[in-house]
């Protein structure tokens, strides 16, 4: 095969893969990670999980170095000695669930599927679309009904209860195909937190795989801000410049972070999270970002008619 042709194969029609089975025999699988200090929340999520309509889902809950809660029967506990970030602990959870597992859905432990078609609403959608890597759901506050934009992967918004492809998704509010995974690889590690996400949905559109946003799968989830951890601004300079440093063709590099530096510093932070941000920043050119796998230029192009060049 030509590297024109291997590109293109890539790209459009992600190569020769089997058969998706149909809906009704989709098995999922739910990855929850905590520290073991929500056991209520915990709960009640699990609750809604086993609350789905049709074929119950694999469960499995990795401490992720806190106490290993009491799990109702049929769900798997991993327990892992210390905290080893986000992207970690839910690649030990993939790797936990049954090895039948079609679809892997990433829960947060203090959210709450909404209804209780979710499950069937996936497993029809990944059945419909053989080439569907990825679904991020739509968040919405438990207390008020309000969907949560900033988590609408989008660039521009528009009506939140809209349904389409998008270019990212929600790290604790989604499913991904397991062929995904083992084609392109889990989440990367060495983030710790912060756009892993990101970098997956990189590496699965330039397989040629999609990703869509539903309005309809709604995960329950109080309003959070991610500045609320201490190290967020630090994590989140360092592992831009992995994404750029990771995926993106060199010329498109200056453009990507540059643009992020402009609207950090319109953001006005404090002087301790600006230089909080600015010393990940470094961090992030100084320290390995892990194997690099440019995108090729027609990923590039195909994320800008999606809306969302990988510029910003």
């Amino acid at each position: 095969m030509t590297a024109e042709a291997a590109e293109g194969q890539r790209a459009d029609g992600a190569g020769d893969r089997p058969g998706t089975p149909d809906a009704g025999h989709l098995a999922l699988g739910a990855v929850v990670l905590t520290m073991g200090d929500r056991p209520h929340e915990l709960d009640r999520l699990l609750r809604s999980v086993a609350d789905q309509d049709g074929e119950s889902m694999a469960v499995v809950v990795v401490a992720n170095g806190g106490p290993l809660p009491e799990l109702p029967e049929g769900a798997v506990g991993v327990a892992l000695p210390k905290n080893v970030g986000i992207p970690a602990g839910r690649n030990v959870g993939t790797d936990a669930l049954p090895a039948d597992t079609d679809v892997v859905l990433f829960l947060d432990d203090d959210g709450r599927l909404g209804g209780t078609d979710a499950g069937r609403l996936l497993r029809e959608a990944f059945a419909a679309n053989p080439r569907l890597g990825i679904v991020s759901f739509r968040i919405v506050d438990p207390d008020s009904g309000e969907t949560q934009r900033r988590h609408v992967p989008r660039i521009r918004v528009g009506d939140p209860l809209h349904s389409g492809p998008v270019t990212t998704f929600l790290g604790g509010a989604a499913a991904v195909r397991a062929a995904v995974l083992r084609e392109v690889g889990g989440l990367p590690d060495d983030f710790f937190y912060a756009h892993e996400e990101t970098d997956l949905a990189w590496r699965t559109l330039d397989a040629g795989w999609e990703i869509e946003y539903r309005a309809d799968i709604v995960l329950e989830h109080p309003k959070t801000s991610p500045a609320r951890h201490a190290s967020y601004f630090r994590m989140n300079a360092r592992n831009r410049v992995y994404l750029a440093r990771r995926n993106l063709p060199w010329p498109i590099v200056p453009a990507y972070l540059g643009t992020w530096v402009v609207l950090t510093a319109a953001r006005r932070p404090s002087k301790e999270n600006a230089r909080a941000w600015a010393a990940g920043f470094r961090e992030g050119w100084r320290t390995p970002a892990g194997p690099r796998r440019p995108m090729s230029w027609r990923t590039v192009w195909r994320m800008t008619r999606l809306g969302r060049p990988p510029v910003i």
